[in-house]
């Protein structure tokens, strides 16, 4: 008997559906926090609020079984079985973001508030995708994923016994998994954030105040010459003359726009301390390290992180050698105070306050820990660590 050969064209197919889940589960997997927030958002659209405990859980499971879906059709293992897999799979989500498509269009041009997710997560932080977008996405994707489907029986498996077929793919779940979790306990391995390291986060968080030049004109008295003087020479002419105020006298003063007020391209970053005062121009400015803290939320904050030797060890070497170190979170001002006396901090924490629903959630998303660690030095992010990693922080000015 001859051996069942598959058609070029179908060969073709198959690898590029096999590349999209790989990719799919690849960036989901690169920030398994990141989906499982994307599930939280989910679980609070469709009213399953109840759910959000399992959200970690789910994460790493669809990961898993996306991108272990697409190693299986990349080497052909269990090619029925992974053929009828895909089709539910893509079923499933093609009904789902119809709905989101449906739902974000209703909501935009009619005023229907669905608490729509706007942002699906199939590609991760990786790819921005819109509800409309994603749907159409989908309907691309079914098209190869029917045929495949359809022409399964003339797709060999790959020349290995039943055991031999599930254990090839238990390699790719391990490997998925595996990588999930280094992600998870440490940082994402590609940062798609905008608090990246080697990212100018002033630039993209911190509003540029208005430039203005300020010219005072005097007149002197006796001939009635005019001098026009900057804020600068106004304050040292009284030590280079000292009779100017008996001789000139104020006539006007001209103020002139060197650059206007701009707006930061994400609003909604701040820092403020007690007072309501927002320090997070001056710390991120600063031309000397500045270490920061990110708890986004203090009742949430693993204790194992602040409760260890490396993090007394950097706090208390910032202190020693005065380097700014301070926190930030978004809970209010009583969780802060209580938080600070029950585990003895000894910086300030500064609140960011969001909507809890809304957000927008900075000080979570910059930091894929809680607590996690950002060193910023003249606007520009250094450094970031998981807690797990506090161990590689150097504290040197």
């Amino acid at each position: 008997m001859s051996k069942q050969k598959e058609p070029i064209w179908l060969k073709i197919v198959r690898i590029a559906l096999a590349c999209v889940f790989l990719y799919s589960g690849f960036t989901k997997a690169i920030d398994p926090v990141a989906t499982s927030i994307t599930f939280d958002d989910y679980f609070t659209s469709f009213g399953m609020g109840f759910m959000h405990p399992l959200s970690m859980f789910f994460a790493f499971c669809m990961t898993a079984a996306e991108f272990t879906l697409g190693f299986m059709m990349l080497f052909r293992i269990k090619m029925r079985f992974t053929a009828t897999c895909y089709l539910l799979f893509m079923v499933f989500f093609f009904f789902l973001t119809l709905w989101l498509a449906i739902a974000e269009h209703l909501e935009v041009n009619y005023g229907y508030n669905f608490g729509v997710v706007r942002d699906c997560g199939c590609f991760g932080k990786a790819v921005k995708l819109s509800n409309k977008e994603t749907f159409l996405k989908n309907v691309v994707i079914m098209i190869p994923t029917l045929i495949v489907f359809f022409k399964r029986k003339s797709i060999p498996d790959i020349r290995l016994t039943e055991l031999g077929q599930w254990c090839f793919a238990a390699i790719g779940a391990l490997l998925v998994f595996g990588f999930q979790a280094y992600c998870f306990r440490h940082l994402p391995v590609i940062d798609y954030s905008n608090w990246k390291v080697g990212e100018n986060v002033a630039q993209n968080f911190i509003d540029k105040p208005a430039v203005q030049d300020i010219m005072f004109i005097y007149k002197n008295t006796a001939d009635g010459s005019i001098v026009t003087l900057s804020e600068d020479e106004l304050m040292s002419i009284g030590d280079e003359q000292p009779d100017f105020y008996d001789t000139y006298e104020y006539v006007d003063r001209k103020d002139s726009i060197i650059s206007e007020f701009e707006r930061a391209p994400h609003e909604g970053f701040n820092m403020l301390d007690s007072t309501g005062s927002d320090m997070a121009m001056e710390l991120f400015l600063s031309e000397e390290p500045v270490y920061i803290f990110f708890m986004h939320n203090l009742d949430e904050t693993n204790l194992k992180g602040i409760q260890n030797e490396e993090f007394t060890r950097i706090v208390k070497n910032c202190l020693e050698n005065s380097i700014t170190v301070v926190g930030i979170t978004n809970s209010d001002r009583a969780t802060i105070g209580r938080f600070i006396k029950e585990n003895n901090i000894l910086f300030p924490i500064y609140e960011n306050h969001i909507d809890p629903v809304k957000g927008p959630f900075m000080v979570r998303d910059a930091v894929r820990s809680n607590p996690g660690l950002m060193i910023i030095q003249g606007g520009v992010v250094k450094g970031k660590y998981n807690w797990r990693d506090f161990g590689k922080v150097k504290t040197e000015n």
